[in-house]
C-alpha cells in the first residue's frame, strides 16, 4: 500500500529518502538512489519497496519511518502506517541475576522505552519494595545470608504496563571475615568465598563437599575427581551417599561464567583405611659364591610432570591458498579438553610466518626439565619432504618452499634442548610432497631420547580431510581424538585407539589413516599428575603463560548526557577477543541510545560485518553457541581478531548515539578507550 502511495515524483519515495537520511546511518548514496529509480523498468518493480528494503537492512524502526512521513505531510501514508505503530513499552535493559557476598551492596537495573511518563515499581517476590520507583534498585545485603530473593520490576504508563524478567540475588556468607571486603560483583570476575575441605570417611558415610563463589554473571560449577569431571556434579555442593573406596581421591571445583574461570583448592578425600600402600616383594639373588641375598623389588615410579603446556595453532584464512573451515572448531575443542587435564594452553588462529615463529619461541620459554612440553598441535595446510614436516603459515606464497614455512623437526630439536619430559606433536595436515621444494633442510642432529611421540592425521604422501556437520566443520583427526583424549592411557595406546576408530569411517577409508611414530619407553600419559618444582622455578613459567590470557577489566563509561555504558570482554582464543557494549543507565528524557565501537586499529583483522551486532549469532563465529549462553542482554557485540599483530596498546572509540524525548535527530558523544595489550598481544609477537 505504501508503494502505491509513494511511487511518484512529487511527495514520493525520493522525499522520504531525503528526510530519512537526516540520520547518517539511513542516508542513501547516489548509487543506491539510482538503483531504486531503475526499479520502474522491471515488470513489478517499485522504487519505494527498494528504498524500504535499504532502510530495513539498516535497522530503521516503524516509529522513525512514521516520523518521516509526518514531516512529509503525507496524511494518507501516515494513516496506513500508524496502525502498525503503537506506543508500546519495551524493556531495553533487563535486571541480571547475581551472587554477592554478605555485607555488600548490589544494584539491579531495569530501563525501558515507550510513551512519556513511564513509572517504575520494584517487587521482591509478590511484595512491593517501598520507595523503589526508579530504574535502579540498590539492595543492602547486610541481612543474614540464605535463600535467594527474587526481584522483578513493573514499568507502566497509565493502565499500560509490562514486567521485566525475574532476577534472583543470592547472598553468600564468606568463610573468612575479609573475603568479601571491597568486592564489587559488577566490576570484578569471580571470587571463591568458601573452599572445599579435606575429609576422612568410612565406607557407607555421606561425602559432602562445598564450594561457594560470587560473580556477575552468576557462577557455574563443575566438580572434578582426580582431575576428571564428575558427571552431574554441577552445583555448589557435591554430595555422594553411601561412599565406597571408589570415591577416594583428590577433589576440586571449577567455577566459571562467561568471562572468567577460577579453580578451588584441591582436597583429598580418604575413605576406609586411607591411601593404599605399595607392596614390596622380596626375591632371592644368588651370587657366584653360592651365597643368597634377600633383595626387595623397588616400587614402580609414579610418573609426574613439573608442568604441562600446549601450543595450539590453527590456520584457516590463507591469502593465496584454499580456505579451511575446521581449524577454529578443532583448536577450540582440543583446548577445552586439555584445560581439563591441567595443561597451560595457548591457542592461536591465522598466523603469518613471523608470528608462528615468535609463538613457538614464546612456547619454548614455558618449557623446562620435566615439563610435558609437547602438546604442539597444528591444523592447517602442510607438506612433507625428505622425512621433514612443514607447517604452512597463512601468508605463504602460491609456490611456497621450506623457506616460507616452519619445520616441525627443527622445533623438536629446540624442545629437546629444554630437556622436556615428553614431546608430543599432533599434526593435523596433509603430508603430500611439495614439488616446488627440492631443498633438503639441515635441521641438525636430534638427541637420542625416549620421549618423542608423533601423531600424524594422515599417512605419508596422503591428504587430511574435514568433516562437515551442519554449520560446523571438524577435522577427521580431532573428531575421533576428542573421544579418547581424557582417558588415563599411555599416550601411544590412546592414539592407537584413535587410529582404530578412524578406520571405521567409510568415507575416508583408503584415503586417510592416522600414523603413529614413537620412541616412548615409559608409560607417559596426558593425565599424569603435576608435581611442581620450587616456587622460583615455576613462577617464571606461570607468569609467561598468564600474560597471554589476561583480559581487560570490565569498565563503565559515563557520558556527559548522563548515560552509563558497560564495556565488557571475553576471549574466544588467545588472539581473538569479544567486546560488548551495554547501556546500563540513561536519563528519563532519553528515549533511545546505543553505544558502538569505532576507530579500531587498522592492523587488526576486524571485519566490519562482525562489529556492533545486536546478537552473538551475527558475529559469524561457529563458536558462538559455546560462549553465548549467559551473555548480558541488550548488548552490541564486536569480534576482534589477530591480536598478535598489535604494535601498540589497543585503543578505540566508543560512540554513543542517543535521542531526546520529542526530538527526531540523534545526538552523538564519543569517548576514547585504551585497554592496554590484551591476551597474546602482551607477548609482543611483532
Amino acid at each position: 500500500r505504501l508503494c502505491e502511495l509513494l511511487d511518484n515524483a512529487g511527495r514520493g519515495w525520493r522525499k522520504l529518502a531525503e528526510l530519512a537520511g537526516a540520520e547518517k546511518r539511513f542516508k542513501c548514496s547516489a548509487e543506491e538512489l539510482e538503483m531504486c529509480s531503475l526499479k520502474v523498468l522491471e515488470p513489478r518493480g517499485s522504487p519505494t519497496q527498494c528504498l524500504l528494503q535499504l532502510l530495513a537492512e539498516r535497522d530503521c524502526t516503524l516509529r522513525y519511518l512514521l516520523g518521516c512521513l509526518e514531516r512529509m505531510g503525507h496524511e494518507q501514508a501516515c494513516r496506513v502506517l500508524s496502525s502498525a505503530v503503537q506506543d508500546v513499552i519495551r524493556i531495553m535493559v533487563q535486571p541480571e541475576s547475581q551472587v554477592v557476598a554478605e555485607g555488600t551492596q548490589v544494584s539491579l537495573t531495569c530501563c525501558a522505552t515507550g510513551p512519556p511518563g513511564l513509572a517504575y515499581q520494584w517487587f521482591c517476590g509478590r511484595q512491593e519494595v517501598p520507595g523503589a520507583t526508579s530504574p535502579e534498585l540498590v539492595i543492602d545485603t547486610t541481612t543474614p545470608a540464605g535463600h535467594p530473593e527474587w526481584y522483578i520490576c513493573r514499568v507502566n504508563c497509565g493502565a499500560t504496563f509490562t514486567f521485566s524478567r525475574w532476577a534472583h540475588v543470592q547472598v553468600e556468607k564468606s568463610s573468612s571475615p575479609s573475603s568479601g571486603s571491597g568486592y564489587c560483583p559488577t566490576m570484578a570476575g569471580l571470587q571463591i568465598l568458601r573452599q572445599p575441605r579435606p575429609c576422612c570417611l568410612a565406607e557407607g558415610d555421606t561425602l559432602a563437599l562445598e564450594c561457594r563463589a560470587i560473580g556477575n554473571p552468576p557462577p557455574q560449577y563443575q566438580w572434578f575427581r582426580n582431575r576428571h569431571p564428575v558427571e552431574g556434579a554441577q552445583a555448589p555442593q557435591l554430595q555422594v551417599k553411601l561412599v565406597t573406596t571408589a570415591e577416594r581421591g583428590s577433589y576440586s571445583c571449577r567455577v566459571f561464567n562467561l568471562f572468567h574461570e577460577v579453580w578451588s583448592q584441591e582436597v583429598d578425600v580418604e575413605i576406609g583405611e586411607g591411601p593404599r600402600q605399595i607392596s614390596v616383594t622380596p626375591y632371592l639373588l644368588c651370587s657366584q659364591t653360592g651365597v643368597s641375598y634377600s633383595v626387595t623389588t623397588p616400587p614402580s615410579p609414579i610418573l609426574a610432570a613439573t608442568d604441562k603446556v600446549a601450543l595450539l595453532i590453527g590456520n584457516m584464512h590463507y591469502l593465496h591458498h584454499k580456505q579451511l573451515q575446521a581449524p577454529i572448531v578443532d583448536v577450540h575443542a582440543l583446548g577445552a579438553l586439555l584445560h581439563q587435564l591441567d595443561f597451560k594452553v595457548v591457542s592461536l588462529l591465522d598466523l603469518r610466518k613471523a608470528e608462528m615463529q615468535m609463538a613457538v619461541d614464546e612456547f619454548l620459554l614455558l618449557l623446562d626439565k620435566g615439563v610435558y612440553a609437547g602438546l604442539l598441535y597444528y591444523a592447517g595446510h602442510g607438506y612433507e619432504n625428505f622425512g621433514n614436516s612443514f607447517m604452512v603459515p597463512i601468508d605463504a606464497p602460491s609456490a611456497y618452499t621450506s623457506e616460507h614455512c616452519l619445520c616441525v623437526q627443527r622445533v623438536l630439536r629446540e624442545m629437546q634442548q629444554r630437556h622436556t619430559g615428553l614431546n608430543i606433536f599432533l599434526l593435523d595436515m596433509c603430508r603430500k610432497r611439495n614439488l616446488n621444494d627440492d631443498v633438503i633442510p639441515q635441521v641438525g642432529a636430534l638427541e637420542v631420547t625416549a620421549n618423542i611421540v608423533f601423531g600424524y592425521a594422515t599417512c605419508a604422501d596422503a591428504e587430511a580431510y574435514e568433516l562437515s556437520q551442519g554449520e560446523l566443520s571438524n577435522g577427521i583427526f580431532v573428531t575421533f581424538l576428542k573421544r579418547w583424549l581424557l582417558e588415563d592411557e599411555k599416550i601411544t595406546v590412546l592414539l592407537d585407539k584413535v587410529a582404530e576408530d578412524m578406520g571405521t569411517l567409510e568415507i575416508t577409508r583408503g584415503r586417510q589413516a592416522l600414523e603413529l611414530r614413537s620412541n616412548l619407553s615409559e608409560r607417559r600419559a596426558l593425565t599424569d599428575p603435576i608435581r611442581p618444582p620450587g616456587q622460583d622455578e615455576s613462577s617464571a613459567r606461570n607468569l609467561q603463560w598468564a600474560k597471554a590470557h589476561v583480559l581487560p577489566e570490565s569498565r563503565y563509561l559515563c557520558f556527559d548526557c548522563g548515560v552509563t555504558v558497560q564495556l565488557g570482554f571475553a576471549a574466544e582464543f588467545s588472539n581473538i577477543m569479544i567486546i560488548y557494549t551495554r547501556v546500563v543507565a540513561a536519563p528519563k528524557d532519553i528515549t533511545k541510545c546505543e553505544a558502538r565501537l569505532t576507530d579500531i586499529p587498522e592492523e587488526l583483522d576486524v571485519d566490519l560485518k562482525c562489529t556492533n551486532k545486536e546478537s552473538p549469532e551475527e558475529l559469524g563465529s561457529p563458536l558462538v553457541p559455546v560462549w553465548s549462553p549467559g551473555c548480558p542482554s541488550c548488548c552490541l557485540y564486536s569480534r576482534i581478531c589477530g591480536l598478535q599483530k598489535l604494535r601498540q596498546e589497543l585503543a578505540f572509540t566508543v560512540c554513543l548515539h542517543y535521542r531526546y524525548q520529542g526530538m527526531d535527530d540523534f545526538v552523538e558523544e564519543r569517548q576514547q578507550v585504551n585497554v592496554g595489550r590484551p591476551l597474546i598481544a602482551k607477548l609482543n609477537l611483532q
